[in-house]
């Protein structure tokens, strides 16, 4: 896990102030610097989102969300269109759904993360239609679909955009009622009998189907109806199930997939806003040290670290944290984070754009001193390879580090006599060493497999686990222990995003105990 994603990088960290790569979108996704105010702020807000006139402090003149201009979504829909050979293709591409807790008790909105790569419109009920046209100047045109302005309803939900404003706004083409959807929709799908149709995922779909699997789902139009749920159709003669149901399943496509690699690769705009929520990620990791004691609930330090990361313009955590104390750290993914901090364990949380481990009192003991080694030094080691000189894979990387955290643990006192096989790995290190992350926490499910790309950003978390097992030396029973990087890709060189969060031993011990200048707040 990891991110103040989301704005970009990094939905894809803590989702902080939204841009668009993401945990990452950055999550994904992140904080931004602030545009300077030259202007009092217009209140109340008239559009759907932030923008210049309503939100300087956030967005400068020319961008459509935080640090991501109206420049990079055109270039980023040009690209995608660009890389079709045949000039009968038609993207559509649909916003997230507003998604109730019970009744019409919502959760706070999320947009779908194509959707939002491609137009940076924060709205629900929303979709683009990208038709390939090599006559126009962008080789494409571009229509985005949304709700008009509706006075009584904008009166209990906040103010839209609306159509008169949404063109120039998120420099579209032309801005039509969501309404004329699925008329349109028919229009371009149906246009030649060799039209291709792109089609994004649908609301709770896995981030890349393969083809095949797409393929068989010939009720993709069922999926696209419910994107239309809630929607005011004034034209019902043409429903989502009609238009597709009429497209032949060879000819439709996951939009996915073509995405994931262009999403992989950060902008420089992308890459600075990922800086970004590491540098704020890393701090309140920092803090969240001075501020753990025993005695405490898993559940306040992840309260201490979310609201760090709230008071620097994260909009939310890109994922649920992980504050795992003692053997509590053996479950990987453990998120009850609800017992008791007890005065000699360990405490793992993973967290925002960052994963670390440390002393709940401060001090690591000789067992916990010489594990953390082990997985500090293979850390160390594997951000190395995070280069595209390099040359290498997400899967070249993980053999490296099971090879290193083996002969690592050889080396330590009650380990050396151990055969240490390969299932033996498997149970002390059953996790993939790294991902990518974006606007998702998670990003290119199909990544692993690719060289490594200047531009990428990636984790580097080798962990260890040593369960109660008599095959185990006593003294590292019940300790857990993984150390996270958020590395951005360079041809060269690396960069660690999570450079503000302390890693070394002494450095640890100091930041817990006070002793380096770092406080709680």
């Amino acid at each position: 896990m990891s991110s103040l994603r989301r704005t970009l990088l990094s939905r894809a960290t803590l989702s902080a102030v939204r841009s668009n790569q993401h945990r990452v979108f950055l999550s994904s996704s992140l904080c931004r610097s602030y545009a300077v105010a030259t202007a009092p702020a217009q209140k109340p807000a008239i559009f759907g989102q932030p923008t210049h006139l309503t939100h300087p402090h956030l967005i400068a003149p020319d961008e459509v969300t935080p640090g991501i201009s109206k420049e990079e979504y055109r270039g980023r829909r040009r690209r995608l269109m660009d890389a079709f050979e045949s000039d009968d293709t038609v993207v559509v591409c649909l916003a997230g759904t507003m998604k109730y807790a019970s009744g019409d008790i919502f959760y706070k909105f999320r947009q779908a993360s194509d959707f939002w790569y491609l137009t940076g419109l924060q709205e629900t009920h929303s979709a683009l239609v990208l038709v390939k046209d090599p006559s126009s100047p962008q080789g494409h045109t571009s229509t985005l679909f949304l709700r008009p302005k509706h006075p009584h309803e904008e009166l209990w939900q906040g103010p839209r955009t609306g159509l008169d404003l949404a063109t120039s706004l998120f420099s579209v083409d032309q801005s039509l009622d969501i309404s004329e959807f699925p008329n349109y929709l028919r229009s371009v799908a149906l246009a030649t009998p060799q039209t291709e149709v792109y089609v994004s995922n649908a609301p709770g779909d896995s981030p890349a189907p393969s083809t095949k699997a797409f393929k068989r789902r010939r009720s993709w139009s069922n999926y696209l109806g419910r994107a239309a749920e809630g929607m005011m159709l004034k034209n019902h003669q043409a429903t989502y199930d009609s238009v597709m149901m009429e497209v032949p399943a060879s000819r439709l496509h996951p939009l996915a997939l073509r995405l994931a690699g262009m999403r992989s690769v950060k902008s420089e705009a992308e890459q600075k806003l990922m800086k970004r929520a590491g540098e704020v990620s890393g701090d309140a990791h920092a803090k969240t040290m001075r501020f753990t004691k025993p005695g405490q609930s898993e559940g306040a330090l992840a309260a201490h670290f979310e609201y760090l990361c709230a008071l620097e313009g994260s909009q939310r955590p890109a994922y649920v944290p992980v504050v795992a104390s003692g053997p509590n750290a053996l479950t990987i993914h453990y998120t009850s984070n609800d017992q008791i901090m007890r005065d000699g364990e360990l405490v793992l949380m993973d967290a925002g754009c960052e994963l670390q481990t440390w002393p709940v009192n401060g001090t690591f003991t000789p067992a916990q001193r010489d594990l953390y080694s082990a997985v500090l030094s293979t850390l160390k080691t594997c951000t190395t390879m995070c280069t595209e000189s390099s040359g290498v894979t997400m899967y070249d990387i993980h053999r490296r580090s099971t090879d290193i955290l083996r002969r690592e643990l050889k080396q330590l006192s009650g380990w050396a006599s151990l055969d240490l096989s390969q299932k033996d790995l498997d149970r002390l290190y059953p996790h993939f060493v790294s991902h990518g992350v974006g606007i998702d926490l998670h990003e290119s499910s199909d990544g692993r497999s690719r060289s490594l790309q200047d531009g990428m950003v990636v984790t580097i978390e080798p962990g260890l686990y040593v369960p109660p097992d008599p095959a185990f030396p006593k003294a590292f029973h019940d300790i857990g222990i993984r150390l996270e990087d958020e590395v951005l890709v360079k041809k060269d060189h690396f960069v660690r995003l999570s450079v503000n969060a302390p890693l070394e031993i002494e450095d640890v011990e100091g930041t817990c105990q006070g002793l380096l200048g770092v406080g709680p707040y």
